[in-house]
């Protein structure tokens, strides 16, 4: 038996009141020769208002909810919003996936030739600290990350001083992104053509503080030509941001005489990003 026309108008706008805002409202009496057929509050010959869209002639209020607040959504909705608000560091990770995809091809430079593994860096999409190093090494060569053995355990020592970490809150990279033979240093023309790919990165992650590592990195990175003895503790940037030299864990390694200076400049970076002891 089929519904009266009555009865289909309040069926009509219940279903409408429980879509739109989750909860029933009064409504007039039907009156003679409405279109039901359109909809309650819906002119005839228009179409009917679509889930959160509020109806012709509706206040603000009844759109939004009690107190101008949006109505519950669906869960497809809230999946959407709450996939909104993660995308700025989806989008970073994305980015830098790019980029390491880009390294992997790279061929502009003669360091291609001998590698075994690019290495396009690692670490937290949103990093308080940004490390920089000149170059892969021969671990990291073999295993693609950067700063592992024995240089690389070393750092991460140094960086849990600081109450600071690879994963969690900062970025690991180098200027150069494929091995140097024989861990030389890198020649003007390979670090100026793999810069621009440290330069992207920097620019997505956008750190608070650089933390360079040795000479070539502070050199290349800052524009100057002073050794790393004159160049820790200078007041140092690059796009803009502050840039804390120290020396290269591997340096320390072979002379511990320097780990008083790099103590120093470690809690310079420390107190650079206001991290606590």
């Amino acid at each position: 038996m089929g519904m009266t026309e009555s009865e289909l108008y309040k069926f009509l706008n219940l279903a409408e009141d429980y879509l739109l805002d989750g909860f029933r409202h009064d409504h007039p009496p039907l009156s003679s020769g409405s279109a039901v057929e359109a909809g309650p509050g819906t002119p005839a010959g228009s179409a009917p208002p679509t889930a959160g869209e509020s109806p012709p002639g509706a206040p603000a209020e009844a759109a939004s909810g009690a107190g101008g607040h949006a109505a519950p959504g669906s869960a497809a909705e809230l999946q959407a919003s709450s996939s909104a608000e993660a995308a700025p560091g989806s989008l970073r990770r994305q980015n830098l996936d790019a980029i390491a995809r880009e390294v992997a091809a790279c061929t502009a430079c003669a360091l291609h030739r001998e590698r075994r593994n690019t290495v396009a860096g690692e670490g937290a999409v949103d990093p308080l600290v940004m490390v920089i190093g000149e170059g892969p090494g021969a671990e990291e060569d073999r295993s693609g990350k950067p700063f592992v053995g024995r240089a690389g355990n070393y750092l991460d020592r140094w960086l849990a001083a600081i109450a600071l970490d690879r994963s969690s809150n900062c970025f690991i990279g180098n200027i150069v992104k494929c091995r140097p033979p024989g861990n030389r240093d890198p020649l003007a023309e390979e670090s100026a053509t793999c810069l621009p790919y440290l330069k992207r990165q920097i620019e997505i992650l956008k750190p608070k503080t650089i933390l360079t590592l040795g000479r070539i990195a502070t050199q290349i990175l800052c524009g100057r030509s002073e050794g790393i003895g004159r160049l820790r503790g200078q007041e140092l940037e690059y796009l803009g941001i502050p840039v804390v030299a120290t020396y290269h864990p591997s340096a320390v390694l072979r002379n511990t005489d320097l780990r008083a200076a790099v103590w120093e400049d470690l809690k310079r970076l420390r107190a650079a990003v206001e991290l606590k002891p």
